[in-house]
């Protein structure tokens, strides 16, 4: 059991890596000085987007390695 509960925490350390690092930064650096804060329908619909579902799943993967955590410390 603790072989599977170590190789789990690998799995969802590294996805948890990958989904931190695809998502986009929020900082507009001079962008938003320069050109001033528009909304777009990108900004209006962001449940919907590639950055929502970003988010969730990065919770989501966060709070699994968060269980699976205790659970090695548990077992141990």
């Amino acid at each position: 059991m603790h072989n599977i509960l170590v190789i789990l925490e690998f799995i969802l350390s590294t996805l948890l890596v990958i989904v931190v690092l695809l998502q986009p930064s929020k900082a507009d650096g001079l962008k938003g000085f320069v050109t001033g804060t528009t909304e777009t329908f990108f900004s209006k619909n962001k449940s919907r987007t590639r950055e929502a579902l970003l988010s969730k799943a990065t919770v989501v993967v966060a709070v699994l390695f968060a269980a699976n955590t205790i659970a090695l410390n548990v077992i141990k």
